[in-house]
């Protein structure tokens, strides 16, 4: 039995953003890079902060917090970058997602993870896979798809993303 469980157990890279601990699946993510100043892009929405080089592949680097509809992403010596992989739209999509820090990995077995809150998150419950208690409080498990998969649908060029940027002063 010992065996069964341990095998339903899934790793997640832990993180701050705008000040509060989140996590993704860790098979979700690539690599963490420190953090680089991205090539700003004309025409995209404000949570997309540019594109950076990855090897000869061009990525977005998305402001997580801008795009869960927190605060804008402060850059400090802490700031990462997470690589990331999502399905989206049927694709398999890489991208740089800001964090404030790294924090650790956690290793989380079904009877860990509790529903997502229906309400009083800061992000939309559709977002959430679910939510950890921890020593420090609870941690919120993302859905990357779904967090992402909105408006990442809406790129350059369509009308969503184009009326996005607009509103952005």
């Amino acid at each position: 039995m010992a065996q069964t469980e341990s095998a339903e157990r899934e790793q997640y890279l832990s993180f701050t953003l705008a000040g509060a601990p989140y996590a993704v699946a860790i098979l979700r993510v690539r690599e963490i890079l420190q953090y680089a100043p991205p090539t700003r892009v004309p025409s995209v929405p404000a949570w997309i902060r540019g594109v950076m080089d990855l090897r000869g592949a061009v990525i977005p680097v998305v402001d997580l917090g801008l795009k869960l509809g927190l605060v804008e992403t402060a850059i400090t010596k802490r700031t990462s970058v997470l690589v990331v992989e999502a399905d989206l739209s049927g694709e398999r999509s890489t991208m740089g997602l800001l964090a404030d820090a790294v924090s650790e990995v956690l290793e989380l077995g079904p009877k860990d993870v509790e529903p997502p809150p229906a309400f009083g998150t800061p992000v939309p419950p559709e977002y959430l896979r679910g939510a950890v208690r921890t020593e420090d409080g609870f941690v919120l498990l993302l859905d990357l798809e779904r967090a992402l998969a909105s408006e990442l649908d809406a790129r350059p060029g369509a009308d969503a993303g184009a009326a996005a940027h607009e509103a952005t002063p």
